[in-house]
């Protein structure tokens, strides 16, 4: 019965994505452009709380744990696990207060109502994995970025997503750069479970009734701390907080 029920309620939940897309895509464009940068950032946030209820029609629930541990008012690198797509709105919308901001491939900022925009123009970076070059001093911008607003940046380390959970082997540049020119920021461990399982038959149908959950460990200033330490640290606080 339950995949039965997937093939109209996927149907539906994707009709009601691409519209709040496009409707919100108009939306930022008169914020930014006639408001300025809070405006813009509070139709992004609206926007993503739309999508988390998209998700909804197919049963997904989220759980957000430890919110209260996140530091404000400095600087956050929020590293996390990467499952799918659908752990970008959530981030989005309940560390709304943080103002998130993402390291996101250059070919995410064409052709996306919404989200291309907002890339464009709300303090994410988009960087060319296939040039080194390129990516090390747009993180460099981002980090110094967040510095001076104390704001935060949102890293995968692993580069790409996990299709089963099992979260890859973190990789250092990133996260590195990120350290180095935002010293006063705060790492904030972030283990996201279940999102996964949305697209583990494939985009559709997409499966229902998941469970999905964001467990923020405990955060710690990198100040005066080697990189090498950081590392390791916030790579086993992501993992342990991962269920198979």
């Amino acid at each position: 019965m339950k995949k039965l029920l997937s093939y109209p309620l996927s149907a539906l939940y994707y009709t009601c994505f691409g519209l709040s897309l496009v409707i919100f895509h108009g939306i930022q464009w008169v914020c930014l452009n006639l408001f300025g940068y809070n405006a813009h950032k509070r139709s992004v946030s609206i926007l993503n709380l739309f999508l988390v209820r998209c998700t909804n029609i197919l049963g997904t629930t989220y759980k957000f744990e430890n919110l209260h541990l996140v530091p404000e008012g400095v600087p956050l690198i929020i590293v996390s696990n990467h499952q799918s797509m659908y752990d970008i709105p959530p981030i989005i919308w309940f560390m709304r207060k943080f103002h998130p901001k993402f390291i996101s491939k250059k070919e995410l900022g064409r052709g996306i109502p919404s989200v291309s925009f907002n890339l464009r123009h709300g303090g994410s970076v988009l960087i060319d994995r296939k040039d080194p070059k390129q990516a090390l001093p747009t993180i460099k911008k981002m980090a110094e970025y967040i510095e001076k607003h104390k704001r935060s940046a949102v890293i995968f380390p692993e580069g790409t997503r996990s299709k089963n959970g099992i979260p890859k082997k973190f990789s250092e540049n990133g996260l590195k750069i990120l350290c180095k020119y935002a010293t006063s920021a705060y790492i904030v461990p972030l283990s996201i479970n279940n999102s996964w399982k949305i697209v583990k038959n494939g985009n559709f149908p997409l499966t229902l009734c998941n469970r999905i959950t964001f467990t923020i460990q405990q955060p710690f200033a990198i100040q005066n701390v080697p990189f090498r330490e950081i590392m390791e640290r916030t790579e086993n606080a992501v993992k342990q907080g991962i269920t198979i």
